[in-house]
């Protein structure tokens, strides 16, 4: 994907160099605990222990200084870690300008979403950020977290390398963004809650899938208007992204057999032709037909 002359953008929020609640630092939580346990006992210990809570919140690590490092995180920077994040600070900069220009057209406003990049974890407006959870758009403070490390598995245990493919994967979480615009993941979330409370999981994980899959559709049609910057083999990477993240194929490829009741995102073919429907089309309302699959 070509954008060598292209902006960065500036909605983004670089955590990569602070300090989360890492494996060392849970390791002192542990050791700390006895000292925790008894400013527990007190109203002075509850200050203090309110102190360190909103210092991390603030991302800032008390545990820091008990860890012998300085409390601004470490200093050192990888180069392979900092283009990716200018290459993904440009491929968000390309999702502003379509978006931004594309969304009035449907009778919506964009305002961009905010990209948090860290390494290791982090804490979010839905909670706790790790690594092993991936990226993620969370809609209470409708930002978009990414541990840059996750482009790292996605060539080495997805098998799924290639600039382009990394680009699918910031607009497809952009795509949820979207679609927090919209109205719909209220809606969806409002359904699963009502069928969670009847207990009815399975229909709370298949109310999830054409969300998903809608969101491949919004990264389609982003990647339509993003043609010019592309490169011969760039949908290629994107498709085989969508086909090796699909449910079937992770679920084959961890255990051997795939459960169906269980999926959450939809299989490697219905990713790939929801993410190719809105590539073809450039068309939002063509993306919409994906809730079809289930009754709203």
């Amino acid at each position: 994907m070509r954008l060598d002359d292209e902006r960065q953008s500036r909605n983004v929020e670089d955590r990569r160099f602070q300090r989360g609640l890492g494996g060392n630092s849970m390791q002192m939580l542990f050791m700390l605990w006895p000292v925790i346990r008894a400013l527990l006992r007190t109203k002075f210990g509850w200050a203090i222990i309110a102190v360190g809570i909103g210092a991390y919140l603030l991302g800032f690590n008390p545990l820091a200084l008990f860890l012998g490092a300085p409390p601004s995180g470490p200093a050192v920077s990888q180069p392979q870690d900092d283009s990716q994040a200018v290459f993904i600070k440009k491929v968000l900069a390309t999702t502003e300008d379509i978006w931004g220009q594309m969304l009035p057209r449907y009778g919506y406003s964009y305002k961009p979403p905010v990209l948090v990049l860290y390494r290791g974890s982090t804490h979010s407006g839905c909670g706790f950020a790790s690594a092993q959870i991936g990226p993620f758009y969370c809609p209470a403070d409708q930002k978009i977290y990414l541990d840059l490390g996750f482009f790292d598995q996605l060539e080495r245990r997805f098998n799924a390398p290639g600039d382009f493919a990394q680009a699918y994967v910031l607009a497809h979480e952009v795509g949820h963004h979207i679609q927090k615009i919209m109205g719909i993941l209220d809606k969806v979330h409002a359904l699963q809650q009502q069928a969670l409370r009847r207990g009815d999981k399975v229909k709370a994980n298949h109310l999830q899938i054409p969300v998903e899959l809608h969101a491949d559709c919004l990264a389609g049609v982003w990647g339509h208007y993003a043609k010019g910057h592309l490169e011969p083999g760039d949908i290629e990477e994107a498709m085989n992204a969508a086909n090796r993240i699909g449910d079937d194929t992770l679920q084959k490829e961890s255990q051997g057999y795939v459960v169906p009741d269980s999926f959450t995102h939809g299989t490697a073919r219905q990713r790939m032709k929801w993410f190719m429907e809105g590539f073809k089309s450039g068309d939002l309302e063509s993306c919409n037909a994906v809730f079809s699959m289930n009754s709203f």
